[in-house]
């Protein structure tokens, strides 16, 4: 595992900081050679279970996007990330850092997020190489 444990147990690595709960059904999206192992890791053992794939059927909690500058629109990746969560879920989306070849730049993301009807609200330094980036669908009515 990525981190260690803290009180009673309870994960504490990268992903747990970044809000992944035991028990979440978590899609990943877009995984390819270059994603950050000891991060994937650390979503698994916070969550208790491996990420499901492209092939699941149901809504998760959580969908995990690997993304680079140059994999296609990424409005159409953040809509159909949205599609697959339940309400109330999250979209994390994992870029590669400034500096690095795929690089997405900040405002890139922040507009495809706004056209997809996601608001960010969180951006972090998820891995070495991977920047993160926390968007959620606004909440209607009360």
């Amino acid at each position: 595992m990525s981190g260690s444990e803290g009180p009673e147990g309870v994960p504490d690595g990268p992903a747990a900081r970044m809000g992944f709960a035991a028990g979440q059904v978590v899609l990943e999206i877009g995984a390819d050679d270059d994603v950050d192992e000891a991060l994937r890791s650390s979503i698994t053992a916070t969550v208790g279970a491996p990420m499901v794939g492209d092939d699941f059927d149901d809504v998760a909690d959580v969908v995990v996007l690997w993304w680079h500058d140059d994999d296609g629109d990424l409005v159409d990746a953040l809509v159909d990330g949205l599609s697959a969560i339940t309400s109330g879920g999250v979209v994390w989306l994992f870029t590669p850092k400034a500096g690095r070849d795929g690089h997405v730049e900040p405002s890139e993301i922040g507009e495809a997020a706004r056209t997809a009807g996601l608001s960010s609200t969180k951006s972090t330094s998820a891995a070495a190489d991977w920047a993160g980036t926390r968007l959620v669908a606004p909440k209607i009515g009360r």
